[in-house]
């Protein structure tokens, strides 16, 4: 037995008062003789007796009535824990999209959701824990208007994080009894590296749900082949988690339209690429759907957009040569020329491609600035003049670990060869070309460097125009310089197709496509008053993101939101400026979870369960209290009833 108020205890010492006033009669008794007492001796006697017994039972009651009015006072009860400590009940629920599938109960989330709410003590407060939110000790109530609300979200938190979150929560606490309770899948993916639970003080509950499924199909990633004139292949690639799965169609969507359709098959465990060939669309509004019934839905869509009707910015340093302006027409390039000693880099940092034409030699500032623009993608074309300063190209090509240059060789050379297999000649010709007028060139350069594939060849098989090594962006080498004086190779129909394909696979494709719930930035190419917004919206959200100006550009950053996958566009004061894609991200397809059986084992003061309610049911015997100061009341009442009627009927 526990007492709520030992303190009032202490007035049980008064107890020896009426004690001691019963021990010691203070009354003096004066004798009368009478001349015949025998009679008289023997009633006083009897009477005697009788009194006593009446003072000790008064006695009794009336010291049984002050102990029980003592008792009642100080609040005794029966319980696990102390009465004075307010119980709170800290739970977390998992509220990521990995819940909202099926088990054998129906919808995971819904039915965990449920047990909590019929399961809570108005008695209790509640923390509750989400994937987004954190609600600080609230009522029942409370907790279950905010559960009602809650919904499934791409977001989700690490084991390390909940702890953390339990630890400072409980930090902050003063006179708390924390139950902690943590509801989820426990699903594993790459972030969920440490999952070390050894150092955890506090009584925690496991509580594990599963949907038991052991195969789903997911749409993993998709990228984008750039083949150049408005055509594009879509490779999107799938994983399997379990047994082989045969004829599983997938469609491909432009806006709301079918673009596509396939089925194909995939291994255990594999993965697979499927491709979609997208021809003559600037722009395109896709989306790839898989028509498969398995663990997750959400991870069945994927969608994306295209926009390549912008224009191409080619940039020319050196010599003005007017093919290049002739190629590169103002319907879909910006082209600008400058000599090496003219040059704007503010203009220069914006371009896809910069050819270096004809250069005698490379400065190391336009060399550090072609290092930075190669690593940011972007495409490259070198054409050497005929005294170049050797050394100064091996500087840079040394730098990209391309190889070097060995010499100028003067010797009379046709170009005969034409590598169509190149994927670079892609849709340019109808048919390989053998007989036509060979161009020649006077002299060349004997190199030394890693070429990754050749465009075309000399008579000797030589390189003539290759794709050089890169990590980064492409680098395209011409051997000779392409002056009249020494090449009559600007005369041939070749040089049309190959340096408008040089313009058009460096088209930098704005990005494809964002992920919900990772800090995503998003370059907008406007610029705007300083007052002036942009807004994100679809048919049902609307929001305006965190964004910074700059001179050609808005960037836009997201995190929180949007919260669910589909198109949204960029507004100002209303009218669309760009079409964007987001998809939930492929972690929650993971089908392997933590086990934390394994997880907590040996450590007292964690436990594993599988039931919401009964986890719940025992934390409310465990908590519960059984007063017993009523009952003391009741016995003071009584001892009270029964001293009245010893006086009143108890005539000694």
């Amino acid at each position: 037995m526990q007492f709520k108020h030992p303190e009032f205890l202490y007035f049980l010492g008064f107890l020896l008062i009426p004690i001691l006033v019963h021990l010691f009669q203070l009354q003096r008794f004066k004798k009368t003789p009478f001349t015949n007492v025998a009679l008289l001796q023997k009633l006083v006697l009897k009477t005697r007796k009788s009194s006593q017994l009446k003072k000790w039972i008064i006695l009794a009651t009336r010291l049984l009535l002050f102990s029980a009015i003592i008792f009642a006072f100080s609040q005794p009860y029966f319980s696990n824990q102390k009465a004075e400590l307010m119980h709170n009940n800290f739970i977390y629920l998992d509220n990521s999209l990995s819940l909202n599938t099926n088990g054998e109960k129906g919808n995971l989330l819904q039915n965990a959701i449920k047990e909590i709410i019929e399961n809570t003590s108005d008695k209790e407060s509640y923390s509750l824990l989400t994937n987004s939110n954190f609600y600080e000790k609230i009522s029942s109530s409370e907790l279950k208007n905010i559960l009602l609300r809650t919904v499934p979200e791409a977001k989700n938190r690490t084991l390390k994080e909940i702890l953390l979150k339990i630890e400072a929560s409980k930090n902050t606490s003063t006179k708390n009894l924390d139950n902690t309770l943590l509801i989820s899948d426990f699903q594993k993916h790459k972030k969920q590296i440490n999952n070390n639970v050894t150092n955890v003080t506090h009584p925690i509950s496991f509580i594990k749900v599963s949907n038991n499924q052991k195969n789903n199909l997911s749409i993993d990633s998709l990228s984008i082949d750039n083949q150049g004139n408005s055509n594009f292949l879509v490779n999107v690639t799938i994983k399997n988690q379990g047994t082989p799965k045969n004829n599983v169609p997938i469609a491909l969507q432009n806006d709301s339209s079918i673009f596509a359709k396939q089925t194909f098959s995939i291994k255990e465990n594999g993965k697979k690429t499927i491709s979609f060939p997208i021809q003559n669309h600037t722009t395109f509004k896709g989306k790839i759907s898989l028509d498969y019934k398995d663990a997750f839905s959400f991870d069945n869509n994927y969608f994306f957009t295209l926009n390549s009707a912008k224009k191409i910015n080619v940039f020319s340093i050196g010599k003005s040569h007017d093919f290049l302006a002739k190629i590169y027409t103002k319907n879909e390039f910006n082209f600008n020329s400058s000599t090496i000693q003219n040059i704007n880099y503010n203009l220069l940092e914006k371009q896809e491609l910069i050819i270096l034409n004809e250069l005698n030699e490379i400065s190391n500032t336009l060399l550090l600035f072609l290092q930075k623009h190669l690593k940011e993608n972007k495409n490259l074309v070198i054409i050497p003049s005929q005294k170049i300063n050797i050394n100064s190209y091996n500087s840079f090509l040394k730098n990209l670990k391309a190889g070097s240059i060995q010499r100028l060789k003067k010797d009379s050379l046709r170009i005969t060869n034409i590598n169509f297999k190149n994927p670079f000649y892609k849709n340019v010709f109808s048919k390989e070309i053998k007989n036509f007028q060979y161009p020649i060139v006077k002299s060349h350069y004997q190199t030394n460097l890693k070429e990754t594939s050749t465009l075309v060849r000399f008579e000797n098989q030589k390189s003539f125009i290759s794709q050089l090594f890169s990590k980064r962006g492409r680098i395209y080498w011409s051997s000779s310089s392409l002056n009249t004086e020494n090449s009559n190779f600007t005369n041939s129909p070749l040089i049309v197709p190959i340096f408008y394909n040089f313009g058009k696979l460096s088209a930098k494709i704005p990005q494809t496509s964002y992920t919900i719930g990772e800090s995503n930035l998003i370059n907008i190419p406007i610029t705007l008053n300083k007052n002036q917004v942009l807004a994100i919206n679809n048919k049902t959200d609307s929001f305006i993101p965190l964004q910074q100006a700059y001179n050609s550009k808005i960037t836009l950053e997201t995190s929180e939101l949007p919260k669910t996958n589909g198109f949204y566009e960029v507004t100002h004061d209303q009218k669309p400026i760009q079409t964007l894609a987001f998809n939930y991200s492929n972690k929650e397809s993971s089908l392997q979870f933590i086990n934390i059986k394994a997880l907590i084992k040996g450590q007292e003061n964690l436990t594993y369960s599988d039931s919401i309610a009964s986890t719940l049911q025992e934390i409310k015997e465990k908590n519960k209290v059984t007063w017993f100061w009523k009952w003391f009341l009741a016995l003071a009442i009584v001892s009270l009833i029964f001293e009245i009627l010893i006086l009143k009927f108890f005539k000694p």
